[in-house]
C-alpha cells in the first residue's frame, strides 16, 4: 500500500512476512473511524429484510470504514519509520445507537 511518497507499507495478518526478516519493532499502531448509519441506507436495508439479499449500502459503508481505519494505521506506522505492519487485526464496537467504530491495529516493524 502506498503511503505519501513512493514508499510503501506491507500489511500482514500473520506475525511475520515470508522471505523477509524483521529487523526492528516499533510497537502497536492503530487507526479507527466512527461512522453513523444513513437514513437512506436504513430504508433500503428495511426493504431488503423483507425480500432478502445483500445490504449493499452497509457493505459499502463497512468497506469505506475499513479502508479509512487501515489508511490511518498505515500513516501512523509510516511516521514511526516502519515499512511493514504485522498481526493486522480489525475490531468493531457500538458507540451509540446507529453509530459504530471500526478499529484497525497491528505491530509496526522494519523489514530487511
Amino acid at each position: 500500500m502506498s503511503v505519501g511518497s513512493s514508499q510503501s507499507v506491507i500489511l500482514s495478518n500473520t506475525e511475520s512476512i515470508p522471505g523477509r526478516q524483521i529487523v526492528e519493532f516499533y510497537g502497536v499502531v492503530t487507526g479507527n473511524t466512527v461512522r453513523a448509519k444513513h437514513v437512506g441506507r436504513d430504508i433500503m436495508a428495511g426493504l431488503k429484510n423483507i425480500v432478502g439479499g445483500e445490504l449493499k449500502g452497509y457493505t459499502e459503508l463497512l468497506q469505506d470504514s475499513r479502508k479509512e481505519a487501515t489508511d490511518r494505521m498505515i500513516e501512523q506506522a509510516h511516521s514511526m519509520g516502519a515499512n511493514a505492519v504485522v498481526n493486522v487485526r480489525f475490531a468493531t464496537s457500538s458507540i451509540s445507537q446507529g453509530a459504530a467504530e471500526l478499529f484497525a491495529y497491528g505491530t509496526a516493524v522494519r523489514i530487511a
